[in-house]
């Protein structure tokens, strides 16, 4: 699962750095997108402070939800046995968007033993990631 990082910190009225001194909100630096680039930030930021006892950050790992996923059936009558091209005056043929991998096997494999006595006739299934 993908990752983005925080620095987080400033200051704090208890030695447990959970209570923010009155007047003051918490710092929220980033994101960022890989763990060293996050500990540089800290770095600099608690060694810029570190004669501040009231002050501390932390780095903070916050998961992205991963990309909906949707698969396709897609194939059609091919004019050439490595199923490049298409035959001419036909149409790739698409089935879908299936929102498991397993539905769409089950969609493929319908097809494909449809017709499986047709040599030239091909299906395949096609993974598609939105943002």
């Amino acid at each position: 699962m993908a990752s983005r990082f925080w620095v987080i910190g400033g200051d704090y009225i208890d030695d447990a750095f959970t209570v923010m001194r009155e007047g003051s909100e918490e710092e929220k630096l980033g994101p960022y997108g890989s763990y060293p680039q996050a500990l540089e930030c800290w770095q600099d930021r608690s060694f810029s402070t570190m004669d501040n006892c009231a002050r501390r950050y932390r780095i903070v790992e916050e998961a992205l939800k991963e990309a909906a996923k949707r698969f396709w059936v897609v194939g059609g009558d091919y004019a050439d046995a490595g199923f490049k091209e298409l035959l001419p005056g036909t149409k790739e043929e698409r089935l879908g968007p299936f929102e498991s991998y397993k539905e769409a096997h089950e969609s493929w494999q319908d097809r494909s033993f449809a017709t499986m006595d047709n040599c030239a006739r091909r299906y395949r299934i096609v993974e598609e990631t939105s943002a």
